[in-house]
């Protein structure tokens, strides 16, 4: 089966952006966009591989 490139690369992307809001909740930094981050961030991923699976 053929690899998905932007499949990986969004969930690399997914990974990094809830990292980063782990750390800013850890650091007591956590600003008004956090969350409204970690959603968006991580539902592009989830869009992608609905898109793939149709």
């Amino acid at each position: 089966m053929k690899k998905n490139v932007v499949k990986d690369k969004s969930f690399g992307f997914a990974l990094k952006i809830i990292y980063l809001c782990k750390y800013l909740q850890a650091d007591k930094k956590e600003f008004i966009l956090s969350k409204p981050l970690l959603r968006s961030g991580t539902a592009i991923g989830a869009l992608i591989s609905e898109l793939s699976s149709v």
